[in-house]
């Protein structure tokens, strides 16, 4: 790349813009889109400089923010010759992210039935399948035979988005089947196309949301699938390069709110700090708002603390550990209704994995707590004359809090999903603040009931959680 940088430096010293053009043509597309990242300053000159059809390929594999930049700065021709050529789903994409005046004057350049085809994209929901399809496509019938059909792909196949399948439709457009080329490629020209079909048909609906859509492109390990509307006709088709980019912006947004952030909708180096700040402070507010919580739960149990000290020594483990385990489980469902591999229907299946899974890994860790004490205790008298005692308090409190977190983090995904909110949103750093909070009406319960006599005085009021929820209700937040 630098040598590549180098050389572009010394062409533009020359101001000779045919030598320009010779290089640029001379790279791969994916060559001049890291020379424009890498020269920010001179990309309009280097699309405005390409061959049409090698600025459109470059323009349409950049990010938005340096489209947006570069399509400022263009001379009116080539902006138009860009947006005419530009493929009906990439151009639906871009004037989807400008504001709607310039959409107003970009569309005015389009032909008139680019026009028409831009507009008729642009009134599907703004997150359907309807946005990302194309209407370029390669349609035949069922009484042709293969000859034909191949005439047909000779004559219209240079304009369609791929002819790597091949779709069958009635006279009014309804859509029959899909057939791979290579099915027709092997088979004799007298061979007609109904005795190709095999009926194992899969197709999108227009008002499908693309989360779908990945899904059934994952699973189904396709290169292009039809769009159908309500009656089945054939609107268009979506292919796998538009699935993996809206993948790749799903991917990115989910594990933004799962760190606790609103999705970032530019790169993280471009976007305005204030406003990097404005989409990172709202959920903090609530975080920390809602860890005050665990100073009232603390002045709850001030008596029993008071009487053991001892026992403040493992708040921290006791709320990192049910954390951790909740994030852990929060992050495994949310991945896996990414993928499809749980759905609403499972939560049952789920939740007896996450009891199980929970007993499990809480006694694991109980087990190691207890005898963390009691090896301490059999040379140190830090823990006190009651260390036997506090080691079974936290032993115990380590299997209710790691179950409990295991079961919010698995269960609040599914409960976002099924009230029809992004299961993300129900991301670690919430799951983490839910069980901090809760872990430590768990822990001082616990110690209510092991510790029973030593906390005989304070043993009615520390027994009851419930309780203590009332009283965080009624006092607030302190």
């Amino acid at each position: 790349m630098e040598e590549m940088v180098d050389q572009i430096n010394a062409i533009l010293g020359t101001v000779d813009n045919t030598h320009l053009q010779e290089y640029l043509n001379n790279l791969n597309i994916s060559d001049v889109e890291e020379l424009i990242d890498e020269m920010p300053e001179h990309g309009p000159l280097f699309i405005e400089t390409l061959s049409l059809n090698r600025a459109v390929n470059v323009f349409r594999i950049l990010d938005f923010p340096t489209q947006e930049r570069i399509i400022k700065k263009l001379s009116g021709p080539r902006i138009a010759g860009i947006i005419n050529e530009l493929p009906p789903d990439d151009r639906t994409s871009l004037f989807a992210e400008m504001h709607g005046d310039v959409v107003q004057k970009m569309i005015q350049l389009l032909s008139p039935t680019d026009r028409k085809e831009a507009l008729t994209l642009l009134g599907y929901e703004e997150y359907s399948v309807g946005r990302l399809m194309t209407p370029d496509y390669v349609a035949v019938k069922k009484e042709w035979d293969v000859e034909r059909v191949l005439n047909h792909i000779r004559r219209y196949g240079k304009n369609s988005e791929t002819i790597d399948v091949i779709y069958v439709i009635d006279k009014s457009g309804v859509l029959l089947d899909d057939i791979r080329i290579r099915e027709i490629l092997l088979v004799k020209p007298e061979t007609k196309v109904s005795e190709l079909m095999d009926g194992r048909l899969i197709a999108l609906s227009a008002s499908d949301p693309q989360e779908e859509a990945i899904n059934i492109f994952r699973m189904n390990n396709r290169t292009a699938l039809p769009v159908v509307d309500s009656q089945n006709i054939l609107l268009g088709i979506v292919t796998v390069d538009d699935i993996l980019w809206i993948a790749n912006e799903e991917y990115t947004e989910d594990i933004q709110k799962i760190g606790g952030t609103e999705a970032l909708d530019e790169p993280y180096l471009d976007i305005n700090l204030f406003r990097l700040v404005r989409k990172r402070v709202g959920w903090l507010i609530i975080l920390f708002l809602s860890e005050m919580l665990t100073s009232t739960a603390m002045q709850y149990f001030n008596d029993e603390i008071a009487v053991v000290v001892q026992l403040t020594f493992f708040i921290p483990l006791i709320m990192s550990s049910g954390g951790n385990s909740g994030s852990q489980a929060s992050t495994l469902i949310i991945q896996a209704m990414a993928l499809g591999e749980v759905t609403l229907a499972d939560w049952w299946r789920v939740m007896r994995r996450e009891i199980l899974s929970g007993l499990m890994l809480g006694s694991i860790l109980g087990v190691i707590g207890f005898l963390r004490i009691a090896v301490w205790s059999s040379f140190s008298d830090i823990y006190g004359p009651y260390w036997l005692l506090v080691a079974f308090t936290v032993g115990f409190s380590l299997v209710g809090i790691v179950l409990w977190g295991s079961l919010a983090g698995s269960m609040l995904p599914i409960a976002m999903k099924r009230l029809g909110l992004d299961p993300a949103t129900s991301s670690a750093p919430f799951v983490a603040t839910l069980v901090d909070v809760t872990g430590l009406i768990i822990y001082f319960s616990m110690a209510s009931i092991v510790m029973h006599n030593v906390l005989h005085s304070h043993s009615h009021a520390a027994g009851h959680p419930t309780a203590l929820l009332s009283h965080i209700i009624a006092g607030g937040v302190s």
